[in-house]
């Protein structure tokens, strides 16, 4: 099940929000549990065992690291078990079949292997469970005795499937004594429409676009063709994640949950280093806290320093799937950061800031030819096309039908990526008074419709995001 679904806006949803509102106390994370478990496993019902599992085994580790604190080993032991154990099972759902196919190749050997399917959010839910373990280790966090409010933490299906990454910190207080409010509620709808027509109304049309070009000959493909092919998936994604997110953030509000926001306008980046400050910021502030200052960060000289920036690029870039090309794409971040490190990023404080933008854009959009294509050798025929080194020429028929057809839904999607429109709203409350109270429900009821009507009828509705 995921958001963007008519089953979820009005069947699940209505019925989740109806019990957990005449819930009282306790009761209140037991009716998300247990609708966290029935959403999970919707798609996947044998997965939820696994679930189940992380849940009762992470929350044993936190009682047992919290009992042998200042005795001995102990408490280490079980802390290094429990990363073993959640890494494993990550790595055998996740990585397996790679590992396989990798030795196969490299061996000249046929291991046969089975290809699993990968449940849905155990990226998120490992990262979250093994967070909550290390901060009971290091004291950070007081260990949770009540298995009801830890599953919450764990399974919390506005947030499970594709973030933003929670750690047990930042709701800890939140799971013992929210208050719902009707301003939240009402703030939770809005942000939740706002996410859903991000990713329905922009990420699936401009995601057309993408899957057509991408289906074309790249030998017969034009320079202008590639260029729109992958400044609509550049889109795509970003709509697409970030609506998520912003439906996982309204979900959170409802139910009366603070989550942090997960991005913040990143297109509008002037450096490398400035642009994953601002895209998907719980991962980035997960592997900073978790990988990157336990490693020495940036204190023990530069070197170490950028072996740390590149540890973490490959653990990011493999994180996000089994395959060569995230590997690739996080060590072609890993030595852009290191080059901004050294000099490039003074170098570029210093000049206009459309020098930065534009520089940028081509490094991300780049970064994104590697992201997208699982096949290597098409990603780089693709990137050679790019750059006139291919294809069929600068212009050709194709390119110009897709520039007529798309041009101006470009230009609304570049200018929906910038603050400008939420400058705007806040500006027309500001101004008139009637408008929060009469206009913006109106809009909002609009984008709904709008979302509804695009739903009914889908054709193409995919989450790139889903399968990490």
């Amino acid at each position: 099940m995921v958001f963007s679904s008519l089953i979820f806006i009005f069947v699940f949803l209505p019925i989740t929000l109806f019990a957990y509102y005449i819930s009282k106390g306790r009761a209140k994370n037991l009716v998300l549990l247990i609708a966290s478990l029935i959403f999970y496993a919707w798609g996947e019902p044998v997965y939820v065992v696994i679930m189940i599992f992380s849940i009762i085994f992470n929350y044993i580790c936190g009682i047992l690291i919290d009992k042998f604190k200042g005795m001995g080993k102990k408490d280490k032991l079980i802390l290094i078990s429990s990363v073993v154990v959640n890494i494993g099972l990550l790595g055998y759902f996740k990585y397996y079949g790679f590992f396989i196919e990798n030795i196969n190749k490299i061996f000249g050997i046929n291991l046969e292997y089975r290809e699993l399917p990968l449940p849905i959010g155990i990226s998120f839910y490992t990262f979250q469970t093994m967070s909550y373990v290390i901060d009971v280790y290091l004291e950070k966090v007081n260990v949770q005795k009540d298995i009801i409010s830890f599953g919450t933490y764990v399974t919390m299906f506005p947030q499970l499937v594709a973030g933003p990454i929670v750690k047990y910190g930042d709701i800890e207080k939140q799971l013992r004594e929210r208050k719902e409010t009707l301003n939240n509620f009402s703030k939770g709808i809005e942000r939740f429409i706002i996410g859903l027509s991000k990713k329905v109304l922009l990420a699936n049309n401009i995601g057309l676009l993408w899957s057509s070009i991408k289906s074309l000959d790249i030998k017969n493909m034009s320079t202008v063709s590639a260029w729109m092919g992958i400044g609509a998936f550049t889109l795509q994604i970003y709509f697409d994640f970030s609506g998520y997110s912003d439906m996982a953030i309204g979900l959170g509000r409802m139910f009366g949950f603070e989550f942090m926001e997960n991005f913040d306008y990143p297109y509008i980046s002037k450096n490398i280093t400035e642009f994953w400050r601002r895209w998907h910021i719980s991962l980035g502030s997960w592997f900073r806290e978790y990988v990157y200052i336990p490693l020495g960060g940036n204190r023990e000289g530069k070197l170490k320093q950028y072996r740390n920036i590149f540890i973490v690029w490959l653990l990011t870039g493999f994180w996000h799937g089994a395959n060569w090309n995230f590997i690739l794409w996080g060590l072609y971040f890993g030595v852009i950061l290191t080059i901004e490190k050294c000099f490039l990023k003074k170098w570029l404080d210093r000049q206009p800031n459309f020098v930065g933008h534009i520089y940028t854009m081509l490094i991300v959009i780049l970064g994104w030819v590697f992201f997208e294509f699982d096949d290597m050798t098409k990603g780089m025929e693709f990137t050679r096309v790019m750059f006139g080194m291919g294809g069929s020429g600068l212009f050709d028929k194709t390119c110009l039908y897709y520039l007529r057809s798309y041009a101006l839904y470009f230009i609304v999607l570049i200018i929906s990526c910038t603050p400008l429109p939420k400058r705007v709203a806040s500006n027309m409350r500001t101004r008139f008074e009637g408008f929060s109270l009469a206009v913006q429900p109106i809009l909002y009821i609009i984008l709904l419709l709008l979302s509804t009507a695009y739903l009914v009828n889908e054709s193409y509705n995919p989450f790139l995001y889903f399968r990490f």
